[in-house]
């Protein structure tokens, strides 16, 4: 685990072992079958699903909601992983409410949906406690494939490769398979280690060989991969992270906020991870929100998310700023940081309210400022140094829509590459599909 600078208001040990524990239960227990049924029956089974349409994935969900209406969950879970090998963990933290929950016909007509996201938990937890991976490896092809990130990218497309009949490498430069899964969601959505159980489980296909402490353009160059495999797949992620461009930004406390969700993640006993006593969250993504409310239930006494747009325009859904303001975490808007003030270490913040304009954002001159003994940046990533030769969009790889890069048999998909949403789910799809196109040029 990560070192975290010392400043006189974080410590370790702000809430007991049992208060710990409750704070960080599943936040979304498991349906039992009864409710499964019963919130089945909600469904309409719509022929023309939206939210089918709604779903990155295009999950049939009005087939497996119907499987768990009569008793087979095995099968509705099957159903699921077919267009989406890691639904368990889209179950728990895909933003339905904003997918295909919102799109649910019952939502329309009665502001209440399907829980289309528990079904789905139901089902694929239900598959995955009987230790029954649904899925065949295809006929040997003879076709090796690269697969560098072991993300939500990379583990949909090396598992769809495998089922093709094609041998792939993994080349994860963690110790620890599954990207942001693993390293970056809040821990009361994934309790239990579901994210490495998930894992496992995916990896029981067969034809998937791990390589761990590789990373590419440290000794894991694009050119030897291209040269050595048939095809190479990247789901690098964005390991990069953006600055605040604030005065004062390099004082002790100031922290990365994916650093500290990584940190609380594999820490084996959350009393000893240190917390302020006042903490401020940069930023207004979903980052953001895991960062702030796991602050919270660590014991930060006062934990403020400061965002420079409105509350509309934050990355986070609707639901999850409901979940940070019940969780006792305060939002404020139209406020950027101008300075970091310590001496040495954090002490405050000082803010300065915004306006939105038509060339941007525009001061006010009307600052605050707010105690703070940690400061966490969830503003966003960026792509480190992008391997040579391939063209770029923006800040990312640019691909066409078949996750086709500038280079002949480079594939890339997930966060690191242009015109996706950041979310798994998104990321799961954009590896799948590039695993199809790869096995199509494979096989021409």
């Amino acid at each position: 685990m990560a070192s975290t600078p010392w400043t006189p208001g974080i410590t370790a040990g702000r809430l007991s072992q049992e208060e710990i524990k409750q704070n960080f239960s599943d936040i979304d227990p498991l349906f039992e079958p009864h409710e499964a049924a019963v919130a089945a029956d909600r469904c309409y089974f719509c022929y023309d699903a939206p939210c089918i349409t709604a779903c990155p994935t295009a999950i049939d969900i009005p087939l497996f909601i119907r499987q768990i209406q009569t008793g087979t969950p095995e099968a509705a879970a099957k159903t699921i992983l077919d267009q989406n090998i890691l639904g368990g963990m889209c179950a728990r933290v895909c933003p339905t409410e904003t997918l295909c929950e919102e799109a649910c016909v019952r939502e329309a007509a009665e502001g209440k949906p399907v829980e289309i996201g528990r079904l789905q938990r139901y089902a694929t937890d239900t598959l995955m406690a009987a230790s029954v991976h649904p899925f065949e490896r295809g006929p040997e092809t003879g076709k090796t494939i690269a697969v560098v990130g072991a993300g939500p990218a990379g583990l949909a497309c090396a598992h769809r490769l495998a089922m093709r009949g094609h041998s792939v490498t993994l080349f994860e430069a963690k110790e620890k398979l599954g990207g942001l899964n693993e390293y970056g969601i809040a821990a009361y959505k994934t309790a239990g280690g579901f994210a490495e159980r998930e894992v496992d489980w995916l990896l029981q296909i067969g034809g998937i060989t791990v390589e761990y402490g590789r990373k590419l353009g440290s000794g894991l160059e694009l050119g030897t991969l291209t040269s050595e495999y048939d095809a190479v797949f990247l789901g690098v992620g964005l390991g990069a992270v953006n600055a605040l461009r604030a005065e004062g930004e390099d004082k002790d406390g100031v922290q990365d906020a994916v650093a500290f969700i990584a940190d609380l993640r594999q820490s084996d006993d959350l009393t000893k991870l240190p917390i302020g006593r006042n903490v401020i969250v940069i930023g207004g993504g979903m980052t953001a929100v895991d960062a702030a409310v796991q602050s919270k239930l660590l014991g930060a006494e006062n934990v403020t998310i400061a965002y420079r747009r409105g509350r509309d325009r934050m990355g986070a859904s609707g639901h999850e700023q409901d979940h940070a303001t019940s969780a006792g975490v305060r939002l404020l808007t139209h406020v950027v940081l101008r300075q970091v003030i310590g001496n040495g270490a954090v002490r405050e913040a000082e803010f300065e309210y915004v306006t939105e304009t038509d060339g941007g954002l525009a001061g006010t001159g009307e600052t605050f400022r707010l105690p703070a003994d940690q400061i966490f940046k969830a503003i966003g990533q960026t792509l480190e140094a992008g391997p040579e030769g391939l063209t770029l969009q923006g800040n990312k790889i640019a691909v066409d829509e078949n996750g086709r890069t500038s280079i002949d048999g480079v594939w890339a998909g997930g966060d690191c590459a242009a015109g996706g949403d950041d979310l798994t789910v998104t990321a799961v799809a954009e590896g799948r599909d590039a695993a199809e196109d790869i096995h199509r040029a494979l096989s021409q």
